[in-house]
């Protein structure tokens, strides 16, 4: 009798976890693949897509433009560009604020599974820090540096081709796609990351022989957090009771080390590895504004594991991803306009989002959806976007007190006459320290003064975008560009946050060139031939990244990646949905940080508002394109036979 009873209920449990799992139809198919198209090297064809600009130009002096006939054309033409609610489509689905990648793959996700999106950017052009800029004939990508984990038929791959049909094309760089140089002068070091399966931990072992425990079980750890950070993201998917209860209960820790490692700060696990400070620093070079001791080493370990099978840059620069990704939302009948600043998110009587407010000029203008996905990161989200009455209750100040401001970012973007192998540039990156104690030198430098921070500046990362798109030549022929990006307190620059881009003073441009100067010398003894062929300097502090990118704080990275955003009880609390009904996050602040981190917050946030996991979706087509690819050597060994 009992066994009777428990196959019915397992009969009960299995049908309603199909009848979940697969209820919906996919928004995913291999139809919607189609092979890449020519390159659009058309810039004002890319604007119309990237910046909503359908321009014609107009070559006359100011005054006399605003009384003529050619002024009204130009008046007529500057409405035409970003956001008028003629644009917007009717009968939306959904709103999405902000065009970073996460706010793009839930809007074409959200898409394709058959929903009107909008998708709204407060600067003139889409893409977030996938968005690039020309000045002086000279391409700068702004966020995008290198991406790991898109070879042939891996999930990312697979996803990248979803959401934009198969458009978006990637080059693998060198297999030596990582340089790190620590010390100084006669005291500097310098080792090679090598990509590659078996590779990369091998090639780590010729350069610390004495080291080969410490490496091989580090690498243990890269493969677990890998293999198994999907359980800590289903967290945000199942019910959250069922995830308390499987944490609390130690259920969780018995599947899986990997709640535990998500919660073991980076420093304490690796002085158990080794007491070599330089190999140290190597398990964790990937800085992004928290020392090793307040991160990760789950998250330390899948940064270096993202680029084991290769490092990779999109063909065209990462502009082309915004440009194919809005392509595939404008095609399923959404849009995606630019120079819309939302000023409010709207929330009716009943506590439930309903649409935003959008200025423009002077005005504001609503616009309505049942759904409301905000990928401007939870701290615009919940203290600027809804009104105070709102804010200050208990559970969105819960949701906030799990995170903290990031740091902020400063990036030098400079463009030298030359060719890469003229100015013996690479398409390597350099992650360049002054010492070998990350932890130390971190918080001396946040420690400092604003007066002592720029001659005291402790790393830097150096890439040349130049010389990893091969397309660079055509578009942009005889020259070279060069992005230096190091971690700055906000604070440092607070005082000048009230005045205007451009026109922030002398003071404040002094200040940052004291930061600029020391970071390109530095760079010079890195690549020596740069220094006489430099012809465009431009700096970017962190209130440059709030203006352009709406970054709170200038922290490119959102919120601050430290260890205790990823106790399993914090990942399974922060999740896509939130206490305003119908209004959901996406982005960087789901899971984590980067292109990968913010792709995957936007597939996550997909999967809640349609209550649907698109993650099986993905796999299964795995599964038919690994199917096929089996089916298509074997055919070639037949032939060969």
């Amino acid at each position: 009798m009992w066994l009777l009873i428990l196959l019915v209920w397992l009969v009960i449990w299995a049908g309603g976890t199909y009848w979940y799992l697969f209820r919906k139809p996919s928004p995913f198919s291999l139809e919607s693949v189609r092979p890449p198209g020519p390159r659009e090297f058309d810039q004002k064809k890319r604007d119309k897509v990237i910046k909503q600009v359908l321009r014609t130009r107009i070559k006359t002096h100011w005054h006399t433009l605003l009384s003529s006939e050619m002024g009204r054309k130009y008046k007529k033409q500057q409405r035409k560009r970003g956001f008028s609610v003629n644009k917007v489509p009717q009968n939306l689905d959904v709103i999405v604020i902000g065009s970073g990648i996460g706010g793009l793959t839930a809007g074409a996700t959200l898409a394709k599974a058959g929903k009107k999106v909008l998708v709204l950017e407060q600067h003139d052009q889409a893409g977030g820090c996938c968005h690039t800029y020309i000045e002086k004939g000279f391409e700068f990508d702004v966020g995008l540096h290198y991406i790991g984990q898109v070879h042939e038929n891996s999930l990312l791959r697979i996803a990248f081709d979803q959401i934009t049909e198969g458009q978006l094309e990637f080059q693998e760089l060198e297999p030596h796609f990582d340089t790190i140089q620590i010390g100084l002068g006669d005291q500097k070091r310098e080792y090679t990351i090598f990509s590659g399966k078996h590779e990369m931990k091998a090639h780590l072992m010729k350069q610390f022989p004495n080291e080969t425990e410490a490496i091989e079980t580090f690498f243990k750890i890269m493969k677990v957090s890998a293999k198994k950070t999907h359980y800590l993201a289903s967290m945000k998917l199942i019910p959250q009771w069922v995830c308390l209860f499987l944490l609390k209960s130690g259920i969780a820790d018995l599947v899986s080390p990997v709640f535990r490692l998500s919660g073991t700060p980076a420093t304490d696990f690796i002085n158990t590895l080794t007491k070599n400070k330089d190999l140290q620093l190597i398990f964790s070079y990937f800085f992004y504004g928290v020392p090793p001791k307040e991160s990760s080493v789950l998250i330390n370990a899948l940064l270096i594991h993202h680029y084991k099978r290769g490092a990779y840059y999109p063909k065209g620069g990462a502009s082309e991803i915004a440009f194919h990704i809005i392509q595939t939302i404008q095609k399923y009948g959404g849009n995606c306009l630019v120079r819309a600043p939302v000023s409010q998110i709207l929330v009716d009587k009943k506590g439930s989002a309903y649409g935003v407010k959008v200025k423009k000029g002077q005005e504001e203008v609503e616009v309505h959806a049942p759904v409301v996905v905000s990928n401007c990161g939870v701290f615009t989200t919940f203290q600027k976007l809804l009104t105070p009455e709102i804010q200050v209750k208990h559970d969105i100040q819960e949701r906030l007190n799990m995170m903290k401001h990031g740091r902020g970012s400063f990036l030098i973007f400079s463009g030298f006459d030359g060719t890469a192998e003229e100015l013996g540039l690479v398409s390597t990156n350099f992650w360049v320290f002054k010492d070998n104690d990350m932890d130390k030198s971190m918080e001396d430098f946040f420690a400092m003064s604003k007066e002592e921070a720029p001659d005291n500046i402790p790393m830097m990362f150096i890439t040349v975008p130049s010389a990893k798109d091969p397309e660079a030549k055509i578009r942009h022929p005889g020259k070279s560009c060069m992005t230096i990006l190091t971690m700055v307190k906000y604070e440092w620059f607070e005082e000048w946050k009230n005045t205007t881009v451009r026109k922030r003073g002398d003071e404040y441009y002094n200040y940052k060139m004291r930061f600029a100067k020391n970071l390109f010398d530095w760079a010079c003894t890195v690549f020596p031939k740069i220094k006489d062929k430099l012809v465009f300097q431009d700096v970017a502090t962190p209130l440059t990244n709030m203006h352009y990118l709406g970054a709170q704080r200038g922290a490119m990275y959102s919120a601050e990646h430290n260890v205790e955003r990823f106790y399993a009880e914090t990942v399974a609390r922060n999740r896509c949905s939130t206490p305003v009904k119908n209004l959901y996050i996406s982005g960087q602040d789901v899971f984590s940080c980067g292109i990968a981190g913010a792709l995957h917050g936007g597939l996550l946030c997909a999967s809640t508002v349609l209550d649907h996991i698109v993650y099986i979706n993905l796999l299964l087509l795995k599964k038919k394109l690994k199917r096929k690819k089996a089916r298509e050597l074997a055919q070639l060994d037949k032939k060969k036979l």
